[in-house]
């Protein structure tokens, strides 16, 4: 065995002995930090270590308490700091999932200060697309919490600059693919065209430019047909818009699906489309590369750090259906640079599987722990 092999098996051992929280959102709905953290919980778990899951989205009992917007925050928030002080004293390590906006203030921010008040070295998760405009208006109430954690981590080198130009020093992990279930179709028998839109329903996500694209594709390809898998708060704006467009024969609204239907969907898909307005990592163009699904999207946030135009996807301003709709029947009608994306995307994926990213990860929990002060020679702090 060579030293690096014993390394890692070293730390290993050493990182099951000190217990971690890990917070965060969890399905439903299947946005991709929620996804994210289910999926990281269940691979640490998988991996030897001991993990607290500390639940920040549990569903409203009773249900009619989710109608009301600022007594439904209040009724989470309080069950959830119980919830929280109770894990944070049984572990040695904190891992907070953080986003933007009320989430960050709700949710994040108070995680971060009781790990601090007891002394656990806390790791901050950062995954807001919009972390930008959030720290612009925000930075002054939201530096005093970040300067409390022992790292911040981020999946991308967009967020690494947003924090670099606040004069914070932060560590990149990207995101998680599961090939078990995103693999590429093994045959390429010919079927009607079918494109992709996997986001949630939700305006920043900006469906209805896809779907106006989508209109003008049916010009050239008038058999196509377009799944849009997701839920959200503007589903029924986007089937009148469809409605209206002409189009509402050809797009068929799937709802939420699991892992296991989203894979299947991805592997009889001929091209994604993804129209956000912002954007860090998202976890569905991973998903796209994975199963060899050429993308077109546009060029927002992270996410011309994660794909680069004209090699592993096609990137397009944002709000611009015609530019999209060109885009998308130039891969169409080039099967030579359909083959060129979908090859160099299955290329990048294997940096986002579980055995690259778990030593990424487990490199952060040891390095915390010794920043903290913690014995990580095996036994219990």
């Amino acid at each position: 065995m060579n030293s690096d092999y014993l390394d890692k098996m070293q730390v290993n051992a050493i990182l099951r002995n000190h217990p971690i929280a890990l917070v965060g959102p969890l399905p439903p709905p299947s946005g991709g930090m929620a996804n994210q953290t289910r999926q990281l919980a269940h691979l640490l778990i998988e991996s030897g270590l001991h993990v607290e899951l500390v639940q920040v989205n549990p569903p409203y009992y009773p249900s009619w308490i989710g109608k009301i917007p600022f007594f439904r925050a209040l009724f989470r928030l309080i069950p959830y700091l119980l919830r929280l002080w109770r894990a944070t004293g049984k572990v040695h390590l904190l891992h907070i999932m953080a986003n933007s906006g009320w989430s960050w203030h709700l949710f994040a921010a108070p995680a971060v200060w009781i790990g601090w008040w007891r002394r656990i070295p806390v790791i901050i998760n950062y995954r807001g697309g919009e972390a930008e405009s959030f720290f612009n208006h925000s930075w002054r109430w939201v530096r005093p919490t970040v300067i409390r954690a022992t790292f911040v981590v981020v999946p991308s080198s967009f967020l690494e600059a947003v924090f670099f130009q606040r004069d914070i020093l932060t560590r990149i992990v990207p995101n998680i693919i599961n090939i078990k279930y995103f693999y590429p179709k093994n045959n390429h028998i010919k079927h009607n065209i079918n494109l992709l839109v996997a986001r949630n329903l939700e305006p920043i996500y900006d469906i209805g430019t896809a779907l106006k694209a989508f209109a003008l594709i049916k010009n050239n390809y008038p058999s196509a047909k377009l799944n849009v898998a997701g839920s959200g708060e503007s589903r029924v704006d986007l089937e009148q818009l469809s409605q209206h467009l002409g189009i509402a024969e050809s797009v068929n609204f799937t709802g939420r699906l699991d892992n296991k239907e989203m894979a299947e969907i991805y592997r009889q898909t001929d091209l994604l489309l993804n129209p956000s307005l912002a954007d860090n990592m998202p976890i569905s163009l991973l998903e796209a590369l994975a199963c060899g699904v050429p993308i077109v999207s546009t060029n927002v946030g992270g996410i011309p750090h994660l794909v680069k135009d004209g090699k592993t996807a096609l990137l397009v301003d944002p709000s611009d259906p015609q530019a999209m709709a060109v885009a998308a029947i130039r891969v169409l009608d080039d099967p030579d640079l359909a083959t060129v994306l979908r090859k160099n995307g299955l290329a990048i994926v294997q940096d986002y599987t579980w055995p690259t990213v778990r030593e990424q990860w487990f490199s952060v929990y040891r390095d915390a722990l010794q920043d903290s002060g913690l014995k990580t020679n095996g036994a219990a702090s």
